[in-house]
């Protein structure tokens, strides 16, 4: 297990995204009701910023083209072949931290 710190837990409220550069890489972090998840901050379709999307439930939408992704699976909502990268979301001591293998 490798844990990259990403931001404070308070500092992200249920609903919202932020985008997060941390060790040389871009992250999407999310709280979807009190629940973080992480994508990487690049979308997989054309290099836009995950991170700065537009919210809806647990639905993401890339500011950049509109490709949706749903944030808890990292699955694209229309296309099953289409996945952006997920990594495991752990809060400790008032972090969130990506694990990243």
């Amino acid at each position: 297990m490798a844990l990259i710190s990403l931001i404070d837990e308070g500092a992200l409220p249920p609903g919202n995204s932020q985008e997060v550069v941390a060790d040389g890489r871009v992250f999407a972090v999310y709280n979807v009701d009190g629940q973080f998840h992480i994508l990487d901050g690049i979308c997989p379709h054309a290099g836009g910023p995950l991170g700065k999307g537009t919210m809806r439930g647990n639905v993401v939408t890339c500011p950049w083209h509109g490709w949706q992704f749903d944030v808890t699976t990292g699955q694209h909502c229309l296309n099953q072949r289409v996945c952006a990268n997920r990594y495991a979301a752990i809060v400790r001591d008032g972090k969130v931290l990506a694990d990243i293998g």
